[in-house]
């Protein structure tokens, strides 16, 4: 029945149970490739497909095994992926690039859709539609306004769901209703993953795990990769690190704020709890500042539930149980039943709440998905892929625009507790 020891959680994600055995990779580094790309991850490996298939002989690497970062270990919800409203970018970059950003979001969604469908990629996606709930009946309000100037002023799809109906589509009491985005979907991340990684092979990718970068080299024409498996040089140079960013790329580190996500999945459930709590099979968060995201799973036999409930990092196992809390909280109908698996995986936050993507000193990068990178990673990583072929397709509205940090912050967020602490208490208020 009930595991409530919570130290015989199992560590490792509950979508990797469900992987067969990964490929087998060559562990010796080639000497030289036409592009080098550093992470092997959602973008890192779609950026190197569309390499491959185009005729560059390409050389993936990572510090751990392919996919082992946050694309395998994530909650597995796509969304539009640009967190910033058009009104806050029309002020700061003009309504035209305001609606080009936004709409990248929306391409980036659309374009996962296509892939995964020309693809005959096995990874459960589905586009269910999210239920974003509302914590406080002000935020209800603000949420339809917000939602109906979206489809208004930007074609998104959605319609709102009043506290009296919140259970036809939710089975919490806990909000004050909400608005489902239509478009929204759901994946299995580390399939995804897993495919993303064959396709690569298949096209005629290199991918080599537990093999660090340590330093770029810059040479008078391309550039030396040094890693712990040996040299490698290249004509092009990719980082596609996103929360695992390094000082192999000092400017990009102190760029994007790494944080912690942590996840839970309960032990198998009956049937009619699942459909009682997720009655339309559709992916839920809600408008906390500290959010929490949860779904089902592929197979509805168990929930998932996500968020950040300490203001440090942590074991994942110690924040269990507090994610345990506040799951119940919202569904007190899973008092009693136990946890299976508690595991947490790193994104990279940028300062402006923006994905970041282009070339600096020749280096090309894509990464600060903040959170809603499965489909935002993964198109990037495409057109930053047609960057390098030197193709038009590859430009980008997130092209140019500047790329933040903040004085003395050099990549090690020291500011993450007192800011999650400040933000937990504005969600009570």
């Amino acid at each position: 029945m009930a595991v409530m020891n919570f130290n015989e959680i199992s560590r490792v994600p509950l979508w990797h149970d469900h992987l067969a055995d990964a490929p087998e990779l060559p562990e010796d580094l080639p000497r030289q490739a036409d592009v080098v790309i550093i992470g092997a991850r959602y973008t890192g490996l779609s950026a190197g497909i569309t390499l491959a298939r185009g005729g560059r002989s390409t050389v993936i690497i990572d510090a751990e095994d392919p996919g082992y970062s946050c694309s395998s270990r994530n909650g597995g919800q796509v969304s539009t992926s640009v967190k910033p409203t058009l009104e806050k970018l029309a002020k700061k970059f003009g309504l035209e690039k305001a609606r080009a950003i936004r709409g990248e979001g929306v391409s980036a969604l659309n374009w996962l859709a296509d892939f995964v469908a020309r693809e005959e990629i096995d990874c459960d996606f589905h586009q269910c539609g999210r239920f974003h709930a509302a914590h406080t009946p002000e935020h209800y309000e603000t949420l339809v306004r917000d939602a109906e100037l979206m489809k208004l002023r930007e074609g998104i799809e959605s319609f709102a769901v009043p506290r009296e109906d919140q259970r036809t589509e939710l089975g919490s009491g806990s909000y004050f209703g909400g608005v489902i985005f239509t478009r929204h979907s759901s994946v299995h991340p580390a399939k995804m993953l897993r495919e993303f990684l064959h396709i690569a092979l298949s096209a005629g990718a290199t991918v080599i795990g537990k093999c660090p970068a340590t330093r770029i080299e810059k040479l008078g024409k391309g550039f030396r990769v040094h890693t712990h498996k040996g040299i490698v040089e290249a004509e092009n140079v990719i980082v596609a690190t996103n929360g695992y960013t390094t000082n192999v790329n000092p400017r990009l580190r102190k760029r994007v704020i790494p944080i912690g996500s942590y996840v839970i999945a309960t032990e198998e459930l009956p049937a009619e709890v699942v459909d009682e709590l997720f009655p339309t099979d559709r992916i839920a968060s809600d408008t906390c500042k500290v959010l929490y995201y949860y779904r089902a799973t592929p197979d509805r036999k168990r929930i998932v539930f996500g968020g950040r409930v300490l203001a440090a990092e942590c074991d994942p196992v110690e924040a269990a149980p507090h994610l345990y809390k506040h799951m119940c909280r919202i569904f007190p109908q899973l008092e009693g039943y136990g946890l299976s698996h508690a595991w947490s995986g790193t994104v990279a936050y940028s300062f402006d709440e923006l994905a970041h993507t282009g070339v600096h000193d020749g280096i090309h990068y894509s990464l600060g998905y903040c959170g809603s990178g499965a489909s935002m990673a993964s198109y990037l990583g495409v057109r930053t892929g047609q960057k390098v072929l030197g193709l038009p397709e590859g430009a980008t509205a997130f092209d140019g625009i500047p790329h933040p940090t903040q004085l003395f912050y050099t990549g090690k967020p020291w500011f993450l507790p007192a800011a999650v602490s400040y933000y937990r208490w504005a969600d009570t208020r």
